[in-house]
């Protein structure tokens, strides 16, 4: 990150907008509606293939979900791309600690109802048979280089941002995905070798369905549920 950048001492610089393509309303309308069926086919997945996952595919949805818009250009994120089945156990094993935590004294009667119809507990076997778990983290503060901290702004909000590109490339290029938040995941920083100034946001399970994958049975809202136009 350049300095610059990091203390907003330099003058805006503008360059001239090439990259939009204006389109007719009609294929407006099109489009929209390609995209819309693209993303409701996917899916959460719990049941991965070991099947491994092209590496050019992940750093391109990498790059893809670096395109998201952040608070004052600062992009607070990292990705960490883990493949190795000895950390991926290490993950499991730690994020399996805290999962019991959850289901046994954590979680209230009320959460524990929510989750009841996606079936989900404290066994987390997809963390080491999918081929790539990408942990996700917010820079919640960034250094310089004589050691001093910047500030980051509306760094959750970019992290979560940059997240949904990141699950809409991997969807795209045609894989399945899963995201999992066990809490605390203070453990990411040690097992993955991740410095103070960031935090852990979540973990993004990527791979192949296996064969006999199943999902929840499940509907989305309605349009008129979720949007209001006045």
């Amino acid at each position: 990150m350049s300095e610059g950048r990091a203390t907003g001492r330099v003058e805006a610089r503008f360059v001239p907008l090439t990259g939009y393509r204006p389109y007719p309303d009609d294929e407006m309308l099109r489009r929209a509606e390609a995209f819309r069926a693209e993303m409701a086919r996917r899916r959460t997945v719990r049941q991965f293939s070991d099947r491994p996952v092209p590496r050019g595919v992940i750093e391109t949805c990498l790059m893809t979900a670096g395109t998201a818009p952040s608070g004052a250009n600062l992009q607070p994120w990292h990705f960490v791309v883990v493949k190795d089945a000895a950390t991926k156990r290490r993950i499991r094993e730690r994020a399996e600690v805290e999962e019991r935590e959850f289901y046994r004294h954590r979680a209230s009667r009320e959460w524990l109802d929510a989750l009841a119809p996606l079936g989900t507990d404290e066994r987390k076997s997809f963390l080491e048979t999918a081929p790539v778990v990408i942990a996700v983290f917010v820079e919640k503060y960034g250094l310089r280089a004589d050691g001093s901290r910047f500030s980051t702004y509306y760094a959750t909000e970019s992290v979560g941002l940059a997240t949904g590109l990141l699950i809409a490339a991997v969807h795209h290029a045609g894989l399945v995905s899963l995201t999992h938040t066990p809490s605390p995941m203070g453990f990411l920083n040690e097992v993955l070798a991740r410095p103070a100034s960031e935090k852990p946001f979540l973990l993004l399970v990527v791979g192949y369905p296996a064969e006999d994958a199943a999902v929840p049975d499940i509907e989305r809202k309605p349009l008129e549920e979720i949007a209001t136009f006045r």
